[in-house]
């Protein structure tokens, strides 16, 4: 009996070897790679995209038959509200 086992040709991955004792012994965080050949590492992009005008957050105080109007037809008040708002500013 041998001690090889059998390999599956079709699971070997000849572009990403598993890695020896030694790979791991030499193996560095990339920010010092990045830090030998003179350059940053860039940061990570998390979360949404910035917005080019993005909202604000304010409080209004508002009658509450205006509240209930905005909220008959369902969710989403708030967008009424400023769309409402920006029809009546002419924006």
């Amino acid at each position: 009996m041998t001690d090889k086992k059998k390999v599956d040709p079709f699971m070997v991955d000849d572009d990403n070897p598993e890695w020896t004792e030694q790979d791991i012994k030499n193996a560095r965080p990339g920010r010092e790679i990045f830090k030998e050949l003179g350059m940053t590492a860039p940061k990570p992009k998390i979360g949404r995209p910035k917005l080019t005008h993005p909202k604000k957050q304010v409080t209004v105080r508002l009658d509450a038959d205006v509240i209930a109007r905005l909220k008959e037809d369902g969710g989403k008040w708030q967008t009424k509200l400023n769309d409402t708002l920006r029809l009546a500013l002419k924006l």
